[in-house]
């Protein structure tokens, strides 16, 4: 069955002035249940992570600082969001959506969190609209339950995952490949295990042929047995903070070879969904759903 992790609360915290890009959070799982590739019993509701969970990744006075609100305000600048009761809570909840796919990941293949993907978040720090890392406060649950020893993420978001990056440099259980625009956010890198820089406006060929030289010799090499994988589309040649060229099909074929890649090695593999400004949120909207459905054909 594929399991989704969706909540009200993914959109209506936001600020007015950031939320039309969030609508596709309400429209993903909407289109799905129109299209009736998924219904109801699909769709499930997180609860919110301990907080013993969230101190594996995060130091105790940064999380302290968001549950009590106390976060300096120059902080809070550089997530992008004022802080809030109820923004924190978004956060959290993503978070536990993003462990609790880990969960039906291994009885299903695969599971998504229409949210996630808050990769530019570190251990004391937060950016970028990113407050708390949900994949990796999932990859650290799964490691501190004995539940994987050898996990690989492959974030290909349009931008750096900086956060992630910095979260796992000393840790040899986790390996982070990051494939992204070379002139985008975050200015100032962090040095993952594998970095793609892209030129900006490479178009679908040149894309596909970095991507698939690489991502099949990591995982044999690395051999992990959970992906956590960020699947932004941002990269789509409409997108207005991307600065790529991808097309619609460039991301299809890229999503196919993450899943094939994963069943052909028997590895379960959580998606978080990652960025996508567009702006027509149909673009948006359809081209996440496309992993969805690719998801779908190759694992049910």
């Amino acid at each position: 069955m594929l399991k989704i992790a969706y909540d009200p609360i993914y959109i209506h915290p936001l600020p007015e002035g950031h939320r039309f890009p969030m609508l596709k959070y309400e429209l993903i799982p909407e289109q799905l249940l129109h299209e009736g590739l998924i219904k109801p019993e699909n769709l499930f509701s997180p609860g919110t992570v301990e907080e013993d969970i969230i101190l594996l990744t995060h130091d105790k006075d940064y999380w302290e600082q968001l549950r009590d609100l106390t976060l300096p305000v120059k902080e809070q600048r550089r997530i992008g969001f004022p802080l809030s009761a109820i923004l924190v809570e978004r956060e959290v909840r993503i978070a536990k959506g993003t462990i609790d796919g880990c969960h039906f990941a291994f009885e299903y293949g695969v599971a998504f969190n229409v949210a996630g993907g808050t990769h530019h978040a570190g251990t004391n720090w937060g950016e970028g609209f990113c407050l708390l890392n949900d994949q990796a406060i999932a990859a650290n649950y799964l490691l501190n339950k004995g539940l994987a020893g050898s996990i690989l993420i492959i974030d290909l978001d349009v931008h750096q995952g900086n956060g992630t990056a910095e979260i796992f440099k000393n840790n040899p259980k986790v390996f982070t490949f990051s494939m992204h625009g070379a002139n985008n956010f975050p200015f100032r890198k962090e040095i993952s295990d594998l970095d793609i820089p892209l030129p900006d406006r490479i178009t679908d060929d040149t894309y596909l042929e970095l991507l698939y030289n690489a991502l099949p010799g990591l995982i044999k090499q690395q051999q992990p047995d959970f992906i956590f994988y960020l699947a932004g589309v941002d990269v789509l040649k409409s997108d207005k903070l991307g600065k790529l060229a991808l097309s619609k099909n460039a991301c299809i074929r890229r999503d196919r070879l993450v899943f094939e890649l994963a069943i052909k090695n028997d590895i379960p593999v959580q998606v978080s969904m990652g960025g996508g400004y567009s702006p027509d949120i149909k673009d948006i909207v359809e081209a996440h759903c496309n992993t969805y459905r690719v998801a779908n054909e190759l694992y049910f």
